[in-house]
């Protein structure tokens, strides 16, 4: 078990969100405004190009690449990475993203779905081909910087924090083995009723969800023992989860569909944001004592 320095009841870390990542910050920025563009020309335009083309795709996808860069720029300052070992990461990636986001705008505006071309031109090919090179490099990168937040170095600077970014860490690396599974599969579809893109999306928002439960503890006037256990409680219930979702999904239901799997993930997360919801009760509580 790891050794944490037990800071004093009511101790407050600071905190340094975004600290030198401004590039990371921009990129994200640039894939809500080509989702709000693809938005707006869907509402006026509507969202199908002929032949295969689906602008809505692109909306979503640009946005859900913002959202997953701008939570990714949230917690790099707490990896431990030096100065080469941020830009390591954050330069390639940037150029991963900027590609991402070309691909399945300008692709989609043609007519044609940049992960899956059928009939397509020698050009569509090509970058649908790139297209799946990409997506694999960007696992491959991530995985730098997740094993970062397993340091032990790392870990003891920030205790609460860093147990939250580790279990987020394994939910994206879930959603990643699923969207790896879309594309062996030939599709988001399995058997008459499964849909992968639920695990896919769910994953990453854990990026969202468990280092939020994990800031939240530290502004409370808990025990460090307390946190961290509520913090553990939070990231195991999301993971697992995670799994019943995809179990449900390998059978071929539809996660909306009564079962004993999607009521057990249903509790999974129930409890994950009970957990939560205890946290900001406990720092909204501390706040007005402080007022």
């Amino acid at each position: 078990m790891e050794m944490v320095n037990v800071r004093s009841v009511g101790a407050r870390p600071a905190f340094r969100w975004f600290e030198g990542e401004k590039w990371l910050v921009l990129t994200a920025v640039l894939g809500f405004l080509l989702s709000a563009f693809c938005g707006i020309w869907t509402l006026v335009n509507g969202a199908e190009v002929a032949p295969g083309g689906n602008v809505q795709n692109a909306f979503s996808f640009n946005a859900a690449i913002g959202i997953f860069l701008l939570s990714t720029a949230l917690i790099i300052p707490y990896s431990g990475l030096g100065r080469r070992g941020r830009a390591f990461y954050r330069y390639p990636y940037i150029v991963l993203a900027l590609y991402s986001y070309f691909a399945e705008t300008v692709q989609n505006f043609r007519g044609v779905n940049p992960r899956f071309v059928k009939d397509g031109s020698a050009f569509d090919k090509a970058v649908g081909n790139v297209f799946a090179f990409i997506a694999l490099l960007l696992v491959v990168f991530y995985l730098f910087l997740a094993a970062q937040y397993f340091r032990r170095k790392v870990y003891a600077a920030h205790p609460e924090l860093v147990t939250g970014i580790r279990y987020a860490m394994v939910a994206v690396m879930l959603s990643f083995a699923a969207g790896i599974w879309i594309s062996v599969n030939q599709g988001r579809t399995v058997g008459l009723h499964g849909n992968i893109i639920w695990l896919h999306g769910l994953g990453f928002h854990a990026l969202q969800a468990i280092p939020l439960v994990a800031w939240l503890s530290t502004r409370t006037s808990l025990s460090v023992w307390v946190r961290l256990r509520m913090i553990h409680l939070t990231g195991i219930c999301y993971v697992l989860g995670l799994v019943f979702i995809g179990w449900q999904t390998l059978l071929g239901h539809t996660v909306l569909e009564w079962s004993t799997l999607t009521v057990a993930a249903g509790f999974c997360f129930l409890l994950s944001l009970a957990a939560g919801a205890l946290m900001l009760r406990n720092a909204d509580g501390l706040l007005r004592k402080m007022q």
